[in-house]
């Protein structure tokens, strides 16, 4: 192994004293770069390979190259390229070779290697590279993907990648991302040679020798794989993107057409192929035989008129379409539109209209989800239609009396309304729901109760939360009642909260920060207290919370009724309970605070 070593070493020499030569390098930098080389030259030779290895010599020799481009800037000197770069780049690929072949199915590595030849290396031996990488990785469309447009796009042959996503499509004949793709790359063809096309008239030369097909330029070759694809693949869906990379080529008329038209007649039963069609109205002009708007309204009556539009195909959309899907497509338009901004109020009132109609529409025929009652109460609410809004709420509650969210909207909307049977209500809701789904209830409840009752009725509200809700949903309301406590009654109540829950398991380290929170905040502030607080957090956290720890360590270290000689033994306790990592961390933030210490 020496001697190979010894030998790859030696042919290093030509271009390392080049680069003394020329002034790149001083001589104690390339023996350093010597010295390195053979540590790396080593590791990839042993008889036990590591992947790490490879790329620790991959990227000290691209660190080494970038390093010799800056100082070639620096000192102005641009020749003896191929004695020197050229070396280092073989020499990358040679390991980058014997890389791929190792770990054949490590993608990552082939990926670094493309990326490494797109920078540094010539055309043809990337698409060499390519060619390997997808003998082996076929079954990864995505991979003939970037091959292929590198052939389109880097080296300006169509035929290269046709021809790559003819293979590709032989392994992954229902992949609709190759379709898709393919069906751009000719269309991109045919752009570029109406372009040349051009240029070539322009400057009144002969073309005569060169082929310009008729069909190829208006994009034949892309109808054929569309029309070939959509036998494949029955998607509305699909196609709709494609005619979206259709309509990115302004000679593709024809073709889009032809797309917009098939879509409408194969996919009529689809909610996406009637969505598409009505979001097209606004990107179409008024029609000549409209009245023209006056010189102030112009936009704002051209947009209310291309929304009425879009909304009629919904309407009709929703008559041949019934289904939850359809309506929720008509609802988050109508959505959107309200959404955007607009100083005029009239189209805002016009699109406020049509949100409600199409909510309506939707309850009218059932097939509103619940989530969708939650928008259309918390839109009538921002608007303070509040008799709709309870109606609204009591429908949807109706509709699914065991749904959380529901409850929640109607509380929300008599909450509003200032109704005085918000607590009859909050009852109601505990008897018809699940108790493992009610904790969003209990913390309606306990804030609502915070801002119109008493103390006390609030703080009967959390006990019989408490007491109610079990298992990890407890965790949020305990931080909850101990932050009201302190709110509401100061430290005194927040340690008496405390006292009544410490058993009551389980905890968040939150509940615990909490409490030693509240403590430093009193003018006289217990160290007492503290260590009580830091030992129940670490009963509970110790074996995984090395913050803790830390923490404990430094209130003891600066507190000034603290025992620091206390601080050995809280170490000690800490690195018996901690495991694994936190165990390690634990000892790397002891060492930086003692550090800082000293």
């Amino acid at each position: 192994m020496a001697e190979i070593i010894q030998e790859r070493i030696e042919d290093r020499l030509p271009e390392l004293q080049q680069l003394e030569r020329i002034g790149l390098f001083s001589r104690a930098e390339i023996k350093a770069i010597i010295k390195k080389a053979s540590d790396l030259e080593y590791r990839i030779q042993r008889r036990t390979l590591f992947k790490e290895d490879f790329i620790n010599y991959v990227q000290y020799e691209i660190n080494l190259l970038e390093l010799i481009q800056r100082r070639r800037v620096r000192i102005g000197y641009s020749f003896k390229k191929d004695e020197i770069e050229n070396s280092i780049v073989h020499r990358v690929q040679g390991v980058f070779r014997r890389a791929s072949a190792k770990w054949k199915d490590d993608v990552q590595l082939w990926l670094s290697y493309v990326v490494f030849c797109k920078k540094w290396a010539t055309k043809v031996q990337l698409s060499k590279v390519f060619s390997a990488m997808l003998a082996i990785h076929s079954n990864k469309p995505a991979l003939w993907i970037m091959a292929a447009k590198w052939e389109m796009e880097d080296r300006l042959s169509s035929e290269s990648a046709r021809q790559l996503f003819l293979r590709a499509l032989r392994f992954h004949p229902e992949c609709p991302k190759l379709y898709q793709e393919y069906f751009r790359m000719e269309l991109m063809h045919a752009e570029k040679l109406r372009k040349e096309k051009q240029e070539f008239e322009k400057a009144k030369m002969d073309v005569g020798n060169l082929e310009y097909a008729e069909e190829i330029l208006m994009g034949e070759l892309a109808r054929i794989i569309y029309k070939n694809s959509v036998n494949i693949i029955k998607s509305a869906e699909f196609h709709v993107s494609l005619l979206s990379i259709a309509q990115l080529f302004d000679f593709a008329k024809d073709l889009q057409r032809e797309i917009y038209d098939d879509l409408q007649a194969l996919h009529t039963d689809d909610p996406l192929t009637w969505d598409y069609v009505a979001r097209r109205e606004l990107e179409i002009e008024s029609q000549p035989g409209e009245e023209p708007p006056t010189a102030k309204q112009t936009k704002v009556a051209e947009v209310g008129r291309r929304e009425e539009r879009c909304c009629a195909v919904y309407e009709e959309a929703v008559k041949t379409l019934r289904t939850e899907a359809m309506c929720k497509c008509y609802i988050n338009f109508c959505m959107e539109r309200f959404a955007k901004k607009t100083s005029s109020r009239l189209l805002r009132e016009k699109r406020l209209e049509r949100t409600m109609v199409a909510f309506r529409k939707a309850h009218d025929l059932k097939l509103l989800p619940e989530f969708q009652y939650k928008q259309w109460s918390e839109l009538l609410l921002r608007h303070d239609f509040l008799t709709e809004a309870l109606e609204v709420a009591g429908a949807g509650m109706e509709l699914f009396p065991g749904s959380v969210m529901t409850w929640q909207v109607k509380l929300q909307v008599l909450i509003a309304s200032k109704s005085p049977d918000v607590a009859m209500l909050f009852e109601e809701a505990f008897v018809h729901l699940k108790p493992q789904i009610c904790l969003p209830l209990w913390i309606s409840w306990a804030e609502w109760s915070e801002g119109a009752k008493s103390q006390e009725d609030t703080e009967a509200i959390f006990k019989k939360a408490v007491l109610a809700v079990t298992g990890g949903d407890s965790v949020t309301l305990k931080d909850k009642y101990l932050d009201w406590a302190y709110r509401s009654g100061g430290y005194k109540k927040a340690r008496a909260v405390f006292k009544s829950l410490q058993e009551s398991r389980p905890f968040s380290v939150d509940f615990f920060r909490k409490m030693i929170q509240f403590e430093k905040e009193q003018e006289s502030c217990k160290i007492a207290n503290l260590r009580e607080y830091y030992e129940r957090a670490l009963r509970e956290f110790g074996s995984v919370d090395s913050d803790l720890w830390m923490d404990y360590i430094k209130e003891e270290l600066n507190h000034p009724l603290g025992r620091p000689e206390h601080c050995g033994q809280i170490y000690w306790r800490a690195m018996k309970m901690l495991q694994g990592e936190s165990a390690e961390l634990f000892v790397a933030k002891h060492a930086v605070h003692q550090a800082g210490q000293l």
